[in-house]
């Protein structure tokens, strides 16, 4: 079976905690992607910011994204996966977290992330469905 170091996309940018939101709401949209890890100033993951977040948390809840750091937005410790764990250990974190992306560790590094996309592509068809049941059910 897949590992995540088989299947994660390794380009990942982070966005350090002391960036404000605005400044990653432009690398989302200059990078393309919907989500961006939140890296400390020692480039230990601190957590991960989504364009939900941004909506919900800063420009619903009036706040200026300019002043809002990206840092504030994380929730305590991020869900990890690590770079050896298989497809099925990927599908039981995401499954059992709701979480729709997975920062990669190898030891203490990010080295990728997993989407559900990536673990759709390498999980076989009922598998796959168990995932985007678990996932889109509130």
């Amino acid at each position: 079976m897949a590992t995540a170091r088989e299947i994660m996309t390794s380009d990942v940018t982070c966005i350090g905690a002391q960036d404000s939101v605005l400044d990653a709401a432009k690398k989302m949209t200059e990078l393309g992607v919907g989500a961006l890890p939140i890296c400390g100033t020692d480039d230990k993951l601190k957590g991960m910011l989504t364009d939900r977040d941004i909506v919900v948390k800063v420009l619903g809840a009036g706040k200026d994204p300019a002043e809002c750091r990206a840092g504030d937005l994380a929730q305590g410790e991020a869900v990890t996966i690590g770079a050896d764990d298989d497809a099925a250990e990927i599908l039981r974190t995401m499954t059992e977290h709701r979480v729709r992306r997975l920062p990669v560790i190898d030891g203490h590094t990010l080295v990728g992330i997993v989407a559900q996309a990536d673990v759709a592509r390498a999980l076989p068809d009922p598998q796959v469905g168990d995932l985007l049941q678990a996932l889109s059910t509130d």
